[in-house]
């Protein structure tokens, strides 16, 4: 069951492979624009899996040149919504439940997360009129370490029902 997100990744993934990462990066930082400040980059994603990169640069460095630890984060999250929103029905509403980052040491360089859904996971997403899944990613720096273990609960509803919630 495809949803329009996964509809444009798909037209985007037939597309020559050197441009694929600019689009899908392209597609990803116009809908979230605080992404497109981070300076974050997908390498990939398919219906299973996403992968991304932060390079160490500037703009999401810490006081001591390292990626800031939000930073990391906002990969995280971002690589776990992707792969999320890749199963996520047209007709329900993914929303962040809650996120775990525990950080482990230093971060060396630029980072690259991988998320990954597993079919039971994406069979409940499609099946369930709401509900939730634990989406785990795995951060790695330049030295090839995890240097940050993180995990997120992506939860969904109808848009419906969230319409008619009233507004405090």
């Amino acid at each position: 069951m495809a949803n329009q997100f996964h509809n444009i990744v798909s037209k985007i993934n037939s597309a020559p492979s050197f441009m694929r990462s600019f689009l899908l990066t392209k597609l990803f930082t116009s809908k979230v624009k605080f992404a497109g400040t981070s300076g974050i980059k997908i390498i990939e994603i398919t219906k299973h899996k996403t992968q991304l990169s932060l390079a160490n640069k500037k703009n999401v460095q810490n006081h001591i040149g390292g990626i800031h630890a939000i930073a990391a984060a906002v990969l995280a999250e971002s690589a776990t919504g992707i792969v999320f929103g890749m199963n996520v029905p047209n007709s329900k509403l993914p929303l962040l439940k809650s996120m775990q980052v525990n950080y482990q040491r230093r971060m060396q360089g630029s980072l690259t997360a991988m998320a990954q859904l597993t079919d039971e996971q994406i069979e409940l997403i499609e099946r369930e009129d709401k509900g939730s899944v634990i989406v785990p990613v795995t951060i790695k720096d330049e030295s090839g370490q995890t240097p940050i273990e993180c995990q997120m609960e992506w939860a969904w509803v109808s848009k419906k029902s969230a319409k008619k919630r009233p507004n405090k």
